[in-house]
Formats: C-alpha cells, structure tokens, sequence
C-alpha cells in the first residue's frame, strides 16, 4: 500500500523508506566506529598494564603482541564496514 502523503521516487520506492535506510545505515557506521574505538582503548590499556609489569625482552613482546592486536583490531572492524556495504550494494 503506497501512502499517498509519502513521495515516489520513480522506482517504486517511497523517499520515506530511502531516508530511514540512509538512517539506519549511519547508524551501523556510528555504532562500529564506536566499537572500533572501544576495543582499541582496551587492547591499548591491558598491553600498557600487561607492559608495566615486566621489563626488557618480555616488554618488547607486549609491545609487539599489543601493536599486533591494534591492527587485527582495525582490519577486522574495516573489513565488517566492507562486507556491510557490499551487501546494501548488493541488494539495491
């Protein structure tokens, strides 16, 4: 059933639905780059607490181990954003 007070943009769908995925969509990207930043913060802390309390060579592999755990932090959450918008291409 088509609301005749909603618009039609040529193609069957109404304006109105169009703004609520736009909505929606950014408010997935939000809710990820929230996320995103919310493991970083704690991968960061406990390898700075986990680094704190030992010295030397061990050190060297908290630092190395919390770098590592940033990236995979980062790659996974980009690679979420991607199959996320190959799947809105997809479907539209």
């Amino acid at each position: 059933m088509v609301d005749a007070n909603v618009p039609d943009d040529g193609e069957g769908l109404t304006v109105a639905s169009d703004e609520q995925s736009i909505d929606a969509d950014r408010t997935w990207l939000l809710s990820r780059i929230l996320l995103t930043w919310a493991e970083l913060i704690v991968v960061g802390l406990g390898g700075a607490a986990l680094g704190g309390t030992v010295s030397g060579p061990p050190g060297l592999i908290v630092y190395l181990g919390t770098v590592l755990a940033s990236v995979s932090v980062l790659l996974y959450n980009v690679d979420q954003m991607i199959q996320q918008r190959l799947t809105l291409v997809k479907t539209n």
